[in-house]
């Protein structure tokens, strides 16, 4: 049987396109599930789209810092070995890919794809806002902060 969503070029040889899907599709049920919480009406279909379309459109790399994102760790992480292993296990998972609202309030189906690390920080941030922060911290340890343009 075809899948639905084709694989994108950068992960080719990286996971096969069953487990792109699989990840696709826990991922866009993730969202459904915290924004219909929220009380948002959404679909997981919109929300696949939205996802895959964020894919195709990161080329592999985290939107907030260009790091290529570790793909290969797709669906790996284990929670009892996170247990056992604390911080140093998740520090080994930072470039792992996740999906990230546009915007934490966004009412429609908008995202960018990006490491867990620049989500972590990130958080419910808008883009805006997560950059003054980057900002803030940058001039504060002393860096001179220039907007292009």
């Amino acid at each position: 049987m075809p899948k639905k969503y084709t694989i994108p070029p950068f992960l080719e040889g990286v996971v096969t396109p069953g487990a792109y899907e699989r990840w696709l599709v826990r991922k866009a049920n993730a969202h459904v599930k915290r924004d219909r919480k929220r009380g948002h009406t959404c679909s997981g279909s919109a929300y696949r789209e939205a996802i895959h379309a964020a894919v195709m459109h990161s080329d592999g790399v985290d939107a907030y810092t260009g790091e290529k994102l570790h793909w290969h760790l797709m669906s790996t992480y284990k929670n009892e070995d996170s247990q056992k292993g604390r911080h140093a296990y998740k520090a080994g998972f930072a470039l792992l890919p996740t999906v990230d609202h546009v915007t934490a309030e966004a009412t429609e189906a908008s995202f960018k794809i990006c490491s867990w690390r620049s989500n972590d920080a990130k958080n419910d941030m808008s883009h805006q806002q997560f950059i003054e922060l980057c900002e803030r911290v940058l001039k504060h340890s002393g860096f001179r902060v220039e907007r292009p343009g």
